[in-house]
């Protein structure tokens, strides 16, 4: 058995993937380690460039469609071999001592079920998706009303995004962006790794639910760091619409799969603990907030 298994899944970032791949050989110096590249049928030549890297502890599996993130990550862990599991994105850069840090602090903190770095996006900020508390009622109306906006530090109103913890000490949160998301592979198999129910969007929130249920921690260690593009397979984001291949029907895909995602999680999660009339309301505003979003 390896430390670690590192599982990128691939879709039309071909640049950037080499790039990601080569970042961990440059930094990772502590832990044996595999890497296993799920390509979800990319049309840019991402194959035949990962090929060409030659590297012997990396493996590729071709998806002959796109299968979503969930399940392409599901393909991935069946190959896995490492004591623990880093499920990473394409459009991520690594930085020195990041992978080896993290894993050592999971090493030294057995109640750890998951654990992401500091996520710095291109403009220097932090990836809030990296740190958020979980989508309740009323932490969703909070941030979409921008209510979370004018109280950026309140526990009541930036609940979403944990605005009132310290981003300079490590702490617990409760999801993670799976751009970066270190698992133990215990952890992992007690829910079963990830749910396919989700194709793009919403599946990490959801896998740290479950690991919460189970009563795992998961933690925000930001003394180590990563650089994250964001959304480059998808182009929706403005962080990283420069970098984006994407076609219109892909960006309408992901654009349907993001509001989708929320009415599954809602559902799964939260329908059994509010009345009936509160799902509704919640409805109501997930398709707002789409047909505001100019679909």
């Amino acid at each position: 058995m390896v430390d670690l298994s590192i599982i990128i899944v691939s879709f039309n970032t071909r640049d950037l993937t080499i790039e990601c791949i080569r970042s961990i050989v440059r930094t990772v110096k502590k832990n044996s380690y595999e890497i296993i590249v799920v390509d979800n049928n990319s049309e840019d030549d991402s194959v035949s460039e990962i090929l060409k890297l030659k590297l012997a502890n990396l493996k590729l599996i071709q998806n002959k469609e796109n299968v979503g993130f969930s399940r392409a990550n599901n393909i991935g862990v069946k190959e896995a071999r490492g004591r623990f599991v880093l499920f990473l994105n394409t459009d991520t850069v690594v930085y020195e001592n990041t992978i080896d840090g993290v894993v050592e602090f999971m090493d030294h903190n057995k109640d750890a079920g998951a654990a992401t770095c500091f996520v710095r996006l291109p403009s220097g900020r932090l990836d809030d998706a990296s740190h958020r508390g979980f989508p309740t009622p009323w932490r969703a109306l909070s941030h979409f009303s921008s209510l979370s906006k004018l109280f950026k530090k309140s526990k009541i109103f930036a609940g979403y995004s944990l605005g009132h913890l310290d981003l300079n000490k490590t702490h617990e949160v409760d999801a993670l962006a799976g751009a970066f998301m270190l698992v133990r592979r215990e952890a992992g198999e007690q829910v079963r790794w990830w749910d396919e129910d989700f194709f793009w969007y919403g599946e990490d929130i959801d896998f740290c639910y479950r690991l919460k249920e189970r009563g795992w921690k998961i933690y925000f260690v930001p003394e180590f760091e990563i650089l994250h593009y964001k959304g480059v397979s998808g182009g929706l984001k403005k962080d990283s619409k420069s970098y984006s291949t994407a076609t219109r029907e892909i960006r309408k895909r992901a654009h349907e799969a993001r509001f989708a995602a929320m009415r599954i999680f809602y559902d799964k999660h939260y329908k059994d603990k509010y009345p009936s009339i509160i799902r509704m309301l919640v409805l109501t505003g997930i398709a707002l907030k789409k047909r505001i979003s100019g679909w």
